[in-house]
């Protein structure tokens, strides 16, 4: 498989070399980490992720605390049986939600990273077919595919200015009142919305992305009485 992606490559680079005066070059991380969309998906996946960590980190201290009385012989000694059972099924609750959550956390930013990739690779895109059409191109690359090129070739602040200047359009048709909007999408592309993690589930590892929301998740343990 690797040797098939090499000849590709190497196939492509002497295409390209063929027409070098017609070919501009993005960096496509550059494009990630600094245009506008880039910027706003990254802020959207933090916020994903740290309403996710503030769960664990939850869900660990009071897992610490449970796992603490259960060591302390003098604080078993003054609880009931019925107490003690309680405490111990709360510690297995809290365990169980502890392998749980990371589990889940583990699926929905994998999938959470591959929807944000997704969606960078259509908004370069789009930005590079107005690049390659104002500047006649016959072709736009990702610098990843090229072993060296001359800096008059790379067209990446250009793409990162049109992404920018999408961006503005979308935000706009977003922000736009309902009847404004039929009169827009016939000139402007209409967002494409956000996809977050889901909620936490007690019986399935993963589900479909929730729209424009982060996940609040939510569990119930047993409390422990006296």
């Amino acid at each position: 498989m690797l040797k098939i992606k090499t000849l590709i490559s190497a196939v492509l680079l002497m295409v390209v070399c063929g027409f070098a005066s017609e070919v501009g070059v993005v960096n496509f991380t550059s494009c990630i980490m600094e245009s506008k969309y880039g910027k706003n998906e990254q802020g959207q996946l933090e916020s994903v992720k740290q309403q996710w960590s503030s769960v664990l980190e939850q869900t660990e201290k009071e897992l610490k605390e449970v796992a603490g009385k259960l060591e302390d012989q003098t604080y078993l000694e003054g609880l009931s049986p019925d107490a003690e059972s309680q405490l111990k099924t709360k510690y297995k609750t809290l365990s169980e939600d502890m392998s749980k959550y990371q589990n889940q956390l583990y699926q929905v930013l994998n999938q959470a990273n591959y929807i944000f990739i997704q969606k960078m690779v259509n908004y370069i895109t789009k930005a590079a077919e107005e690049i390659a059409s104002s500047k006649k191109l016959t072709m736009v690359v990702n610098k990843e595919m090229c072993f060296y090129n001359k800096s008059d070739l790379d067209v990446t602040k250009q793409v990162i200015g049109v992404m920018d200047k999408n961006f503005e359009k979308d935000k706009k048709l977003s922000e736009a009142k309902p009847e404004d909007k039929k009169v827009a999408n016939k000139t402007a592309p209409a967002k494409e919305t956000v996809k977050a993690a889901p909620k936490p589930a007690s019986n399935t590892a993963s589900s479909k992305v929730a729209e424009n929301k982060a996940p609040v998740p939510a569990k119930t343990v047993p409390s422990a009485k006296k």
